[in-house]
Order: structure tokens, then C-alpha cells, then sequence
């Protein structure tokens, strides 16, 4: 094993060890066991809903991965962006990064529905959304973990945060790195949870420009693949509809592996976003990038410790918030609804804007 391989393995390895020792939360103890008493079949009444799903939508595995995600970037992991628009709610779903975009939210329903019926008002709409990113994981071949619990739902959604706080397609690695920085998140984490694109759609609006007229240039963006630019000019015609999908994974698109790290290392990464990881000039990212795809197993263990890490930002937890009865409306006020939830688009991108 290379010595950059032998480092960053120590630091993964670390991690997971941290994370298994101390409290999951520095506010919440969030434990894997903490509906053990109240819910012991939680875990497998989510996984249930989500295999049905799939086996007529595989795309759903990445959507749900990508909503846990747009949920914790924004005011924390607390289902805020399940929220619809009320009289007192401006709904996260109506957000530039969310709109005619995210998709599952249906999902999360069913999943509420199933889990009300046998532990009616215990479980949070937060967890589910936590539980459903490792569970579509292990679906699509991916890896597994013990996913910290206890989260509880917020009251309120953030429109201008969510508008503020998830990184665009666009963005270039400053962007990116920064973007997780405000989140306390590293560049393994960065690089790790981008990897979640190894499954799932994108629309052709998100990465259009490079094909055409990349940065303003009216040329196409020089860090594409000659070959796969064409392929993508065929898919995403110039002035075409903006809501055609393609594979974000052009090998492997819905299994959970490290193909991503190595379609990167051939210039066919889909979003300019994922391909910075690996083509800006003396990246920090590509070391992790390549020792990612030389060794699955390192790529695996640190998207573990990256999702739990992520799935700490910000939580209610104790009196904090509410569990939502539904969870696209905090108790009490599902009848102020001024929309129903969105109709469920077609584009799921992981970690930036999966």
C-alpha cells in the first residue's frame, strides 16, 4: 500500500474508532439502539418500504441519499426540507437546489405511514431520512453502518439557507471545500460523500454548459472527455429540454462501488462539480481521489464515517422540536397547507445541488 494509501487509511481508521467510542452526538448521545425499546423493528419496516420502491424505481436509492443529504446541509439534520409551504412555512422544496429536483418524498410517507402503524408517534421523520441513506445504500450494493438515532424534527424550514448553504454543480473545488468547511466537514468527507454519485440521474440543465459554453468561453469544458462529451451532446442537445436524464455513473450507474473514482481519473466525471475532485491543478482532492479508486474498501469505510459525521450536523435531540405525526407538516398545522407536497421530479445527484 502507497504511504499517501497507508495515511489516510490510519485517519479513516481513526475516525470509525472515535466515532465508535465517544457519544455520537456532543448535544445528543445519538445511539444506534435508541429506539431498542420502542421500536426494535424500525430498521427493517424502513428497509421493507424502500426494497418494494426500488424494484421499480432503482433510482430511488440514490434520491433518498441525496434528500438526506439537501436535508443536513442546510439547518441540520432535522427532515426541515420534508416540510411543505403553510401559513407560517416557507417550504425548503421551493429552494433553487430543490425545485423540480429532489425526489422521495412520497417514499418518506409510505415509510412514515408504515413505521406510525407499529410505533405510532416514536420514531422522527429525521431518522427515517438517516435510515433510508443506509438502507438504499446497502441496496444498491453499497456499504452498511450502524446509523446513530434520536434525532427529532424541527418546526420550523429555511428557504434563503437552503438557497445558501448546498453547493452547486457549478462550483469549483475553492467552492466545494469551503461549502463543507462551513459544515465542519474535511476534504475526505468531500471527496467520500461525493461518491455517492456513483449512483443515480442528473438532469442535463446541471451540466449543459460544459458541453457548449463552459465558463463563457463558447467552447466545451477542456477537462471532459472528448468521447463522452460527444455521447452527452447527443443525449443533451444544444437549447434542448434541460430535464432529459443521463447516468451520473456512466459504468456502473446503479450500483454503489468506486467506478466513480476512477470515471473521474478518465475525464468522465458528468458534473463539473465532481470532475474539480480530480482535474484542478494541484488539487488537495486527488491523492483521495485515486487511492479511492485503487482500493474499494478504503472508499467504503470513509463514506461510512462520513455520513455518520454528517448526520450529527445540527440534531434536535430531547425536548427539541417535535415527532412529526406527518411528516410533511409539523403537528397540529397540517390543515394550513397551501400546496400539497411537490410532484416528485426526475434528477438525483448524491451530494452536490449529490
Amino acid at each position: 500500500m502507497r504511504s499517501f494509501d497507508v495515511r489516510l487509511f490510519c485517519f479513516v481508521a481513526m475516525t470509525m474508532l472515535m466515532l465508535g467510542a465517544l457519544p455520537f452526538s456532543s448535544d445528543a448521545q445519538l445511539d444506534p439502539s435508541f429506539y431498542k425499546n420502542t421500536c426494535a423493528n424500525v430498521h427493517s419496516i424502513v428497509r421493507e418500504v424502500i426494497r418494494n420502491v426500488s424494484k421499480s424505481d432503482p433510482r430511488m436509492l440514490g434520491s433518498l441519499m441525496r434528500l438526506h443529504f439537501h436535508d443536513c446541509f442546510v439547518q441540520g439534520c432535522d427532515a426541515s426540507i420534508l416540510l411543505n409551504s403553510t401559513s407560517t412555512i416557507v417550504s425548503e422544496q421551493g429552494a433553487g437546489p430543490n425545485n423540480n429536483s429532489i425526489r422521495g418524498l412520497d417514499v418518506v410517507n409510505q415509510i412514515k405511514t408504515a413505521v406510525e402503524n407499529a410505533c405510532p408517534g416514536v420514531v422522527s421523520c429525521a431518522d427515517i431520512l438517516a435510515l433510508a441513506a443506509e438502507i438504499s445504500s446497502v441496496l444498491a450494493h453499497g456499504p452498511d453502518w450502524k446509523v446513530p438515532l434520536g434525532r427529532r424534527d424541527s418546526l420550523t424550514a429555511n428557504f434563503t439557507l437552503a438557497n445558501q448553504k448546498l453547493p452547486a454543480p457549478t462550483f469549483n473545488l475553492s467552492q466545494l471545500i469551503s461549502t463543507f468547511a462551513n459544515q465542519s466537514l474535511n476534504i475526505t468527507d468531500l471527496v467520500a460523500l461525493s461518491g455517492a454519485h456513483t449512483i443515480g440521474r442528473a438532469q442535463c440543465r446541471f451540466f449543459s454548459s460544459r458541453l457548449y459554453n463552459f465558463s463563457n468561453t463558447g467552447n466545451p469544458d477542456p477537462t471532459l472527455n472528448t468521447t463522452y462529451l460527444q455521447t452527452l451532446r447527443s443525449i443533451c442537445p444544444n437549447g434542448g429540454p434541460g430535464n432529459t436524464l443521463t447516468n451520473l455513473d456512466l459504468t456502473t450507474p446503479d450500483t454503489f462501488d468506486n467506478k466513480y473514482f476512477s470515471n473521474l481519473q478518465s475525464l468522465n466525471g458528468l458534473l463539473q462539480s465532481d470532475q474539480e475532485l480530480f482535474s484542478t491543478v494541484g488539487a488537495s482532492t486527488l491523492s483521495i481521489v485515486n487511492s479511492f479508486s485503487s482500493n474499494q474498501t478504503l472508499f467504503f469505510e470513509a463514506f461510512k464515517a462520513s455520513m455518520i459525521k454528517m448526520g450529527n450536523i445540527g440534531v434536535l435531540t430531547g425536548s427539541q422540536g417535535e415527532i412529526r405525526k406527518q411528516c410533511n407538516f409539523v403537528n397540529g398545522n397540517s390543515g394550513l397547507a397551501t400546496f400539497a407536497t411537490r410532484v416528485e421530479s426526475s434528477e438525483e445527484q448524491g451530494v452536490s445541488s449529490a
